[in-house]
């Protein structure tokens, strides 16, 4: 993910037989609220019109998000060509606090507190440069992770910001992606995990006659290069 300016969706035409899975929303709600300063209302009346301005630009963010997805349903062989202007002020800040607050830090040392700190500021940034075309990901940090077998797991680390950017990015073509995923598709899906397909195989394979199950697991497969 280099350049964003060109965000566009080119997506085969194939049925869904599986409905569409909302994204959750994050558990804590923007912070940023104005303290009584001179020639200012009260701290009451900026925390009221503060929360209402975010509560309204969340719920514009997914109404038209919810256009995007409505146009994915009914016409299966349309490209999306031109999303970019979706990603918005709003869901940058929704995206951040959908993060992990414990999550590692990246390469630049910060964390999630610490990114938090000029919230504001910080995404208006990342928005300008992303919209311009100067958004660049910085490199992630690799660490290695010990398995039980003795060998060790290769992760990339990548920096707050970057997770923003993904994150947001994630949200709009979800809104695409979901209407073609089957209905037994799982990973790596809003609101689905591991324990969802865990689950469904469990009923499967104690309600119908199953003849064979079959177990893969390709070795370093996301390392290797194609």
């Amino acid at each position: 993910m280099t350049d964003l300016s060109n965000m566009a969706l080119y997506r085969p035409s194939r049925k869904s037989d599986g409905a569409i899975v909302p994204q959750k929303q994050a558990n804590k709600a923007p912070s940023g609220v104005a303290g009584p300063v001179e020639g200012r209302a009260s701290t009451k009346r900026n925390a009221s019109e503060c929360a209402r301005d975010q509560t309204q630009g969340w719920a514009n963010t997914m109404s038209r998000l919810a256009r995007v997805r409505e146009s994915a349903v009914r016409h299966r062989k349309q490209s999306f060509t031109a999303l970019l202007h979706h990603l918005t002020p709003t869901l940058l800040e929704q995206s951040f606090y959908q993060l992990k607050r414990s999550a590692a830090e990246g390469v630049d040392g910060i964390s999630w507190r610490q990114y938090e700190e000029g919230l504001e500021n910080r995404l208006a940034d990342l928005y300008q440069r992303i919209h311009s075309g100067r958004y660049r990901p910085q490199p992630a940090r690799r660490v290695h992770i010990p398995k039980a077998d003795g060998s060790k797991r290769p992760l990339s680390i990548l920096s707050i910001e970057d997770k923003v950017a993904q994150q947001a990015v994630a949200t709009i073509l979800n809104q695409i992606y979901e209407t073609d995923f089957l209905g037994f598709s799982y990973g790596f899906r809003p609101q689905r995990s591991q324990h969802d397909a865990l689950d469904a195989l469990a009923w499967s394979i104690t309600r119908t006659r199953v003849n064979w199950v079959l177990d893969v697991d390709i070795q370093q497969f996301l390392d290797a290069a194609s």
